[in-house]
């Protein structure tokens, strides 16, 4: 290096006193004092661990009624993660109100107007908008989807109240009092369910007086099947679990977003301890140390029920973790439960490994569906031939349907695996609603299709309605009459599925978005509808957009004389 150089390098190193040195700047978001100083009192003796990030944004939108950056960037730095994930992970769930920096702070109580099938047909509209127009200042009013009440529809919530039957006067009244806090239900707690037999079964499994090979066995002969949706046989998923390698872990999904069913919540707010007794002799069966259960947002009170009664259970048995979901239908998908489960967005996990191969944290998992695991201990107390011996139509069991619509008595009606729509509509639900004629229904929710009332004799079962076209998933069962615009039903369940998609794949996040607006149009143009619904079926990541489009297609396939008629409404 010569002389010259050298000289040009040390100066540059070391400037002299007439250079001016540049004015230092802090990389990345500063913390505000203040904002770290709420967060440590908040979460002050818990634990950082990456997985609990949705409930630590949880105690923050409870406390605050909403979640600033400030406190993003604060929760970012106890947790040691960049605020990029943290914000992308708060911003996904829709009931985490996220405030910008610049952005007005939302009100202190929140109104929440479900604006799903049933609460449509039962005037939801007409009470967002009349809410909106009486809410005060400090009130913000917002449409919600399905909150699983859809037996007392039309419902709104305030703030974790709700209000069944809602009118604008029922639901301001609510606010005015200030108890937003949910309505805990009479239910079999601990004690009197110990008393009649409890635990019992889960105590000769753990002593060894009962095989684990012939619970299983027991559940075989039952066919019990996994009541989530997708039917398939519990037993033979559980054997499945048991053959991967340890360690092992079990989920359940308590994710129940399906517009039009309310089933799990009926039985955790009822007989909570015959779903935990279950789980735990799940979790016993595959040697997993833990059980996570994942429950929705909008189940407060069964939220309140389980962290009352877990807290009872014995010490010595698989921790049992209580996650609260935060208003995401696409968690309802079991790997994106996982990816939600481990504090992050719920997007779903591309195919293979299976969950029951890598799932939960990287280990094999089960997952059952709160219902599921809730038979099993009559099952194998009353013998497989007791549950087998439910039944019609050459189906075997018993199935919970949850009924809303236009019928007398809605509810959840335990009937026979293979009861047809008539026979559920006259022997459980006291026939049609006054002024209500049957003109079709849905057998499965929102992602099940819809059939014509000609169609009232099929048998309700997994796999019964395959050559339709459509299917009954989690038997949510929504009856329609001839007052009620079929197409109009068809584009309330296709933007439910446009708010409702993650926006992970394209078919999806587009073909919702452009199905919805083409069916708000005039006259539908068929052709271009059968074709996007055919993409978003063929090429769709998970089952969210291959099910959108079935009650598109039921439309076009079995009402082609409503197609020629305009747009109804509400």
């Amino acid at each position: 290096m010569d002389h010259a150089a050298s000289q040009t390098v040390r100066h540059f190193e070391h400037p002299g006193e007439g250079s001016k040195r540049a004015k230092a700047t802090p990389k990345g978001r500063q913390i505000d004092l203040k904002a770290l100083e709420e967060i440590e009192h908040l979460l002050e003796g818990r634990s950082m661990q990456r997985d609990l990030l949705i409930e630590h944004l949880h105690l923050i939108q409870d406390s605050y009624h909403q979640i600033s950056a400030a406190h993003l960037a604060a929760l970012a730095e106890m947790m040691k993660l960049s605020f990029a994930e943290v914000f992308e992970t708060a911003t996904f769930y829709a009931h985490f109100d996220v405030v910008k920096e610049g952005e007005a702070s939302i009100p202190p109580l929140t109104i929440r107007v479900c604006d799903s099938l049933t609460c449509a047909l039962l005037g939801a509209e007409k009470l967002l908008h009349e809410l909106k127009s009486a809410a005060g200042p400090h009130v913000r009013v917002v449409r919600a989807p399905c909150v699983g009440r859809c037996d007392t529809a039309p419902v709104a919530e305030v703030g974790h109240a709700f209000v069944d039957h809602a009118t604008p006067a029922t639901v301001l009244a609510v606010a005015e009092t200030g108890h937003t806090h949910p309505e805990i239900p009479d239910y079999i707690g601990y004690d009197d369910y110990k008393a009649k037999g409890g635990y019992q079964l889960l105590g000769r499994l753990r002593s060894g007086a009962l095989q684990t090979e012939d619970l299983l066995k027991a559940l075989e002969g039952a066919n019990l099947r996994g009541l989530g949706g997708a039917g398939f046989p519990t037993a033979r998923k559980w054997r499945s679990v048991l053959g991967e390698p340890a360690p092992r872990l079990m989920a359940i999904n308590g994710d129940e977003g399906e517009p039009g069913t309310f089933k799990d919540r009926f039985y955790l707010e009822s007989d909570p301890h015959r779903f935990l007794e279950g789980a735990l002799i799940g979790a016993h069966v595959v040697q997993s140390p833990a059980v996570y259960i994942y429950l929705r947002d909008e189940y407060p009170a069964a939220r309140e029920i389980l962290t009352r009664e877990i807290a009872k259970l014995p010490e010595g048995g698989p921790v049992i973790h209580l996650r609260r979901g935060a208003g995401a239908y696409i968690c309802g998908e079991e790997s994106a439960m996982l990816e939600s489960l481990e504090g992050k967005r719920g997007l779903p996990r591309h195919k293979p490994p299976f969950p029951f191969q890598v799932g939960l944290f990287g280990q094999a998992t089960l997952i059952n569906n709160v219902e599921t695991v809730f038979w099993v201990r009559d099952i194998v107390e009353k013998g497989a031939d007791w549950w087998a011996s439910n039944g019609r139509n050459d189906r075997h069991g018993l199935r919970s349907y949850s009924v809303s619509g236009r019928v007398k008595n809605p509810g959840v009606k335990l009937a026979p695996a293979g009861v047809t729509i008539q026979e559920l509509i006259d022997e459980y639900c006291g026939g049609m609603a006054d002024g209500h004629a049957f003109h079709a229904y849905l057998p499965g929710g929102a992602s099940g299709g819809i059939l014509p009332a000609s169609m009232a004799d099929l048998p309700l079962d997994f796999g019964t309605l395959d050559q339709y076209g459509c299917f009954v998933g989690s038997h949510a069962v929504v009856i329609l009459s001839d007052k009620d615009d079929i197409k109009a039903v068809a584009l309330n369940l296709m933007r439910f599925f446009e708010d409702e998609s993650c926006g992970q794949c394209t078919p999806c996040r587009v073909g919702t978005e452009k199905a919805a607006k083409l069916m708000a149009q005039g006259p539908w143009n068929e052709a271009l509808l059968a074709e996007l619904a055919d993409t978003m079926r063929d090429a769709s990541i998970c089952g969210l957009g291959q099910a959108a489009p079935n009650p598109l297609v039921s439309v076009l396939k079995y009402f082609p004389e409503e197609l020629k008629r305009p747009l109804g409404r509400w």
